[in-house]
């Protein structure tokens, strides 16, 4: 059955707008399994705009689902994940401080030998490595051969589609990106911009199993809560990959 991960950095925000203690991510982290929800993803990033190191530490220690782990390899995140936490899964992604949100996959290739340090750590910690990865040939083969277990191809081409032209050969990219991630032997999980209105043509793509989902679902949560978000969500994917 198709997974969904969703991701809660926008809990802590909103938390982070006026510096108190709420919204608190651990708690939501609690209504999205509670909604269904298969794993919990956060973004640990070196600026530290949204989730904080305690967020994650706590997080550690309560969540009952996967818990994974987006992070840059810059060495003092990799310590963090490495050493102190030792989420089930560790995502790695770039990471530009003028950024809004994560823009485009991570170049494994061009940082092969970094990235093979970091995959080769964070392996040692017991944690499961996925490659945040834009779906082209030399980084789904490069992501193998730096052996990571699996990669998550950013979909924002497909999401931010202007007319039905780009929105075709995007998700064709998606589909053979698909292709040869299973024939490479990674796990292709997917994940960047989905929204419950656009959500539907990548779910039908065989072969991804598993979404990972955050600002679209948290937004829904303003107004029907949490629970009921991951849960409409989660429906939405069980629909359409059947």
């Amino acid at each position: 059955m198709i997974q969904l991960g969703v991701n809660i950095d926008h809990v802590a925000t909103v938390r982070q707008a006026r510096m108190t203690d709420e919204p608190d991510p651990v708690w939501a982290a609690v209504e999205a399994e509670l909604g269904g929800a298969d794993g919990i993803t956060v973004h640990l990033r070196e600026d530290r705009r949204h989730i904080q190191d305690r967020d994650v530490e706590l997080l550690k220690e309560t969540v009952g689902v996967k818990l994974n782990l987006e992070m840059a390899i810059a060495e003092s995140i990799v310590r963090i994940a490495s050493e102190r936490i030792k989420p089930d899964q560790c995502t790695l992604v770039p990471e530009n401080r003028q950024e809004i949100t994560t823009e485009g996959g991570l170049d494994v290739v061009k940082l092969k030998r970094r990235v093979g340090k970091v995959v080769e750590r964070l392996h040692k910690a017991g944690c499961i490595v996925s490659a945040f990865i834009e779906p082209e040939e030399s980084q789904i083969k490069m992501s193998a051969d730096l052996g990571f277990d699996a990669i998550e191809l950013w979909t924002g081409a497909y999401a931010n589609a202007k007319n039905s032209k780009s929105e075709v050969r995007a998700l064709k990219e998606l589909e053979n990106g698909i292709e040869l991630g299973r024939s490479c032997g990674l796990i292709v999980h997917a994940g960047h911009g989905l929204t419950y209105r656009n959500v539907e043509k990548v779910a039908r793509l065989e072969g991804f199993c598993e979404f990972n989902i955050g600002h679209s679902i948290i937004s829904r949560s303003i107004f029907v809560g949490i629970r009921e978000a991951v849960r409409q969500m989660k429906e939405l994917l069980i629909r359409y990959s059947s």
